[in-house]
């Protein structure tokens, strides 16, 4: 017969760690609140690429030429009043130089592409600038310019993104993909951009550090007070209905104090991932509360499994005492318990190594959840369960007694 773990001796010793890891993450978060992402406030959002000139282009023929770039072609269109429109694509793939590239687009009629210095070098994909309307000029303006990532690049630290961007107060920065292609977020809260910020100084300023034309804005974006508000809004009802919901599925299919039991241990795990971002200072962003909303499901799978077995238990056992049932019951799905647990830890601590910025972190709150979960379910959730059973008894020997008394 398969040793009872008696976990129910430890309910009250885990129930008081339990509420001083959620203290103290309540007391962190109403001193220095949450370190909120540029989703949950108003202010600037944008990324760059730092990467050098590939080559210029120009039109001198009738109508409009447009470039358009996906991730394996270059598109030129032209189009116009009058004009018979045409468009030449160019796969990346069958180019191994700048040069050649700039050779090829040439042959358009009335498009010149004057290849950068290092056209000579191999590169790894071409990058467009969109803070530039993509109209190529006439010949005798400004030309509008392709940028490439070479196959050597060195990576960019964040250090050194902070250094550029010293002449702007508190700008938050992380790195995009990876590290080689030198892809970063800057973010600017609205309250630190002075009056007549114009983002191209953004640009600008590193340049200024980085030399002129190794610089590509790839998107732009502001967001409003309304709408970082209206996520806020979002989110809470997203979690306050994900927890109904939760609770309305527990009750049909086992007992309301099941039910209880089952959110009050969700609530609990949830607490300790938001105490572990708020005391790290994650950033809370969209990548975060997909996480605690992960750690809720993930939570939610491994109680109903105990509750399973807890039910299957009465009908097994029926002279048992409800303790006894809880603590064999949980005894039996631990094993089950810790295995699900290491596979699945398995497979985020491969995202927390292998990726970077926001996924990091994302996969680090998931981890905290996935050991805070077992923990909740075991002790958290069952603890509840247990103290209700305990005190519906209470509740049936003093109605007994009153009987008793009255009869007697």
């Amino acid at each position: 017969m398969k040793r009872i773990v008696h976990f129910s001796r430890y309910f009250i010793p885990a129930a008081i760690i339990s509420l001083l890891l959620v203290a103290a993450g309540i007391a962190r978060l109403i001193s220095d609140g949450f370190n909120l992402g540029i989703d949950f406030q108003a202010g600037l959002i944008e990324e760059v690429q730092l990467v050098p000139h590939a080559f210029s282009l120009s039109y001198d023929g009738p109508g409009n030429a447009v470039v358009s770039l996906s991730s394996s072609a270059l598109t030129i269109t032209v189009s116009g009043v009058g004009v018979q429109g045409f468009s030449s694509q160019y796969l990346l793939a069958d180019y191994n130089t700048i040069d050649a590239f700039a050779f090829a687009i040439n042959q358009i009629e009335g498009i010149t592409a004057v290849s950068a210095a290092a056209g000579s070098m191999p590169f790894r994909s071409l990058v467009m600038d969109s803070a530039t309307v993509p109209i190529l000029p006439a010949s005798d303006m400004e030309s509008y310019y392709m940028y490439y990532l070479p196959v050597d690049a060195e990576t960019v630290s964040l250090e050194e993104l902070r250094t550029a961007l010293a002449v702007f107060p508190n700008p938050a920065v992380q790195v995009l993909g990876d590290p080689s292609e030198r892809r970063f977020l800057i973010r600017m809260q609205d309250s630190d951009l002075r009056p007549g910020f114009n983002t191209a100084e953004i640009g600008q300023a590193l340049e200024n550090h980085f030399g002129r034309g190794e610089v590509a804005v790839t998107s732009s974006n502001y967001v409003g007070s309304r709408f970082s508000q209206n996520l806020v809004d979002q989110v809470i009802w997203l979690i306050s209905g994900t927890l109904i919901l939760i609770l309305i599925y527990i009750v049909i299919r086992f007992r309301p104090q099941f039910a209880v039991g089952a959110v009050i241990g969700i609530v609990n795990t949830s607490f300790i991932v938001v105490a572990f971002i708020v005391w790290s200072r994650m950033e809370f962003n969209v990548p975060t509360i997909a996480a605690i909303l992960t750690v809720m499901g993930y939570s939610v799978n491994d109680t109903i499994v105990v509750f399973d077995r807890i039910r299957e238990n009465l009908t097994k056992f029926p002279d048992d005492d409800f303790e006894m049932l809880l603590n064999r019951a949980t005894t039996e799905t631990l094993s089950r318990t810790f295995i699900t647990m290491a596979t699945t830890l398995l497979a985020v601590l491969s995202l927390f190594i292998f990726t970077v910025g926001s996924m990091k972190d994302f996969a680090l709150a998931v981890i905290v959840g996935l050991i805070a979960g077992p923990f909740s379910t075991i002790f958290i959730a069952n603890g509840a369960v247990l103290f209700w059973e305990k005190k519906i008894k209470r509740k049936i020997k003093a109605k007994d007694a009153v009987t008793e008394a009255v009869k007697s």
